[in-house]
């Protein structure tokens, strides 16, 4: 099974064995001289694009954004491009601990620390500090750490989201994916020309 194999070394998929193997739609593959390659729908070039070029995504970002307020210019409507951005990977990484973490004879106290420690996961590895200690270092500041971060800073949270996600199906242990994190959220922002994290 592909989810399963995913893990190895020696693991390798060809948009071929893809389709063959899960039955995809919106991607197809041509042979031959002329037209060959591999061609799939905007939604799915898009993501693709978006996973592997933390510029490409923050450039559609800052275009949805100016697009947005234009919108909003014209409509009078208010929106909020943190709201939004947040909103991204949430669901894939909540349901991620729910399937994964969470077991049926939890209190409902429990369930909510385990929630909040996932998401202080995600916390340390971008801010380099806990949601609490944020606020401890900044009593005179509205919000939580993620209402003052960077639009950079947000754009690699929402890919942080989907990769924990990941590795939470993949069984591996917080402090693993901490390491694994943190190597993420410095090669994504190096990439975005992101040099310093927040105090």
């Amino acid at each position: 099974m592909v989810k399963n194999a995913s893990g190895s070394n020696a693991f390798s998929l060809s948009p071929q064995k893809w389709i063959r193997k899960t039955g995809a739609i919106g991607i197809t593959t041509k042979a031959g001289r002329y037209n060959s390659g591999t061609y799939a729908h905007s939604d799915i070039a898009f993501e693709f694009a978006l996973w592997i070029s933390p510029e490409f995504k923050l450039y559609i970002i800052k275009d949805y954004q100016r697009l947005k307020r234009e919108e909003s210019a014209k409509t009078h409507l208010s929106w909020n491009l943190q709201r939004e951005i947040s909103k991204i990977n949430y669901r894939i990484h909540t349901d991620a601990i729910k399937d994964n973490i969470v077991v049926p004879d939890l209190t409902a106290e429990q369930i909510s620390f385990i929630y909040a420690s996932e998401a202080d996961l995600l916390n340390v590895a971008l801010f380099g500090m806990t949601a609490r200690e944020w606020r401890q270092r900044n009593p005179e500041k509205e919000g939580n750490i993620r209402d003052h971060a960077s639009i950079q800073q947000l754009l690699v949270l929402s890919n942080m989201e989907s990769y924990n996600a990941i590795m939470i199906e993949r069984g591996k242990t917080q402090s693993e994916r901490l390491q694994e994190l943190r190597r993420l959220v410095v090669q994504q922002l190096n990439g975005i020309k992101i040099r310093q994290l927040p105090q």
